[in-house]
């Protein structure tokens, strides 16, 4: 008896204005930045126990075929984080600021 083939299968879906890998709680975004940042699959498999190596790899699969709508995605998502530490910053000057002296204190 052969195996059955599956000739495709999807990795990835969209919810929540985001990518995310299916049936899973793990973002498109996170094997992305890993994957960019020079990580092999394996790590990145290591890093995210609860997916196989056939999802990090989906992953991967999925963003190169479709770098040109996910890179700007990830963008967007920089841009959205730069504002929400910006007004961190400005919500919280006082405890930013003793954060910085304990810095300088301590180097």
């Amino acid at each position: 008896m052969t195996a059955a083939v599956v000739l495709s299968k999807q990795y990835i879906e969209q919810r929540e204005a985001g990518y995310w890998l299916s049936g899973s709680r793990v973002s498109l975004d996170s094997i992305v930045y890993s994957f960019l940042r020079g990580e092999l699959p394996e790590q990145i498999g290591q890093n995210f126990p609860t997916l196989t190596l056939e999802q990090v790899y989906g992953a991967i699969a999925f963003y190169l075929s479709n770098q040109a709508a996910i890179d700007p995605y990830l963008k967007e998502g920089e841009a959205q984080l730069d504002q929400l530490r910006q007004a961190a910053l400005v919500e919280n000057a006082e405890l930013y600021e003793k954060l910085s002296i304990s810095r300088t204190k301590t180097q």
